[in-house]
């Protein structure tokens, strides 16, 4: 799949790798540290406020906090930021057919501040869920999958939680 301009901007922010920090999180469930990376890294396609835009990146508002309170979708976040993914999906009614990168160059405690950032702070999971730890995305690394096989678990959790 050749990229359009949206892509291209998407591309040049995978370039982007941010350090971790040593900023710790901040209390009542905003994750600054995971905002600055999802920043460097992921607000180029997804936006500042996981809105998606349209035909290129799906919003993150609603999906993250719903995948973290069952185990399959927990795996689920780890396994998007450390393989990517692309193919066909629909998020909230929208048709994207996108290919997310792979963030595995950033260590497992910065992917899990990001996610946690996107779960907690920009999809409003409740206080029910815990948060994403580096341990739970320590155990995704080193597997042999790729992005289509990312997309194929995303429907299998969508359909164990009633959306497939």
């Amino acid at each position: 799949m050749r990229p359009g301009a949206g892509g291209i901007a998407c591309l040049l922010a995978v370039m982007t790798v941010s350090m971790p920090g040593h900023a710790a999180e901040q209390a009542a469930g905003s994750y600054a540290e995971g905002g600055a990376t999802f920043a460097a890294n992921c607000a180029v396609c997804h936006g500042s406020s996981g809105a998606g835009q349209p035909a290129l990146a799906p919003p993150l508002r609603v999906n993250p906090a719903r995948y973290a309170a069952v185990a399959e979708g927990r795996r689920q976040l780890a396994l998007t930021v450390l393989y990517g993914m692309f193919g066909d999906i629909t998020v909230d009614q929208k048709h994207f057919n996108f290919k997310m990168p792979e963030f595995s160059q950033l260590d497992d405690r910065t992917l899990a501040t990001v996610l946690n950032f996107v779960v907690f702070d920009l999809a409003h999971a409740g206080d029910a869920i815990k948060p994403i730890s580096s341990e739970e995305i320590a155990a995704e690394r080193n597997r042999t999958l790729d992005g289509a096989a990312v997309r194929e678990h995303r429907a299998k959790v969508l359909e164990s939680i009633g959306e497939g």
